[in-house]
């Protein structure tokens, strides 16, 4: 491969020279390479899941919810901010919340509740447990409110592909949960660690669309 790669631009232009490619007016070299790189780095955007009822402004900037006595499973997650012509997006924000292992909300205070920031290459992560089923939800889930400047506000879910309500098929019995809008945001999980200290672990990528 060339220590210096061609532009887009640049290699629509020698290809018009040498009769390689033509371009059927409206359409311009610029306008033509632009459309071409989008689509070359084109990702799906993530999702859209309901913000829920229990979303709270001002929560604590930390990637530790879990404190060190905190009971349950043990759940560290990670991921990265993209947009949807797969550019980092390291100026996002992102704030999680979740219900406790016993599928508790903490509404008078920020328990299980973090506000995040992106490194410079959009990584994010943070430490929590697994969340508890509560009655007027089917699934285990994370809730997600995600913003970056120039793109639209997301608000979504992750699910867990291990959650008993799924069976061990979340292909087939995701649909189980109403408010579970795509099977993209069933995510597998990695247990790690030594039997006394099982870590469950989730990849979770975020991608924006433009405004």
């Amino acid at each position: 491969m060339p220590a210096n790669p061609l532009s887009r631009r640049e290699l629509l232009e020698r290809c018009l020279a040498l009769g390689t490619v033509t371009i059927a007016a409206p359409v311009s070299v610029p306008a033509a390479a632009t459309a071409w790189q989008q689509h070359e780095k084109s990702l799906p955007p993530t999702p859209f899941c309901e913000l829920g009822p229990f979303y709270k402004r001002l929560a604590p900037k930390t990637g530790s919810l879990r404190g060190p006595s905190d009971p349950g499973l043990p759940l560290s997650v990670a991921g990265r901010v993209f947009s949807v012509r797969g550019d980092a997006l390291p100026e996002a924000v992102i704030e999680v919340w979740q219900a406790d292992h016993l599928g508790r909300y903490d509404n008078e205070g920020y328990r299980y509740r973090a506000r995040l920031r992106p490194n410079g290459k959009g990584k994010y992560e943070f430490d929590s447990v697994m969340p508890g089923h509560y009655p007027a939800r089917v699934c285990q889930h994370i809730h997600y409110l995600v913003i970056a400047p120039g793109h639209k506000p997301l608000t979504t879910q992750l699910y867990f592909a291990t959650d008993p309500a799924f069976e061990g098929d979340p292909d087939k019995n995701y649909g189980r949960d109403p408010l579970i809008t795509s099977r993209e945001l069933v995510r597998p999980v990695t247990l790690t660690g030594d039997p006394q200290q099982v870590l469950a672990a989730v990849h979770f990528d975020i991608v924006l669309e433009k405004l």
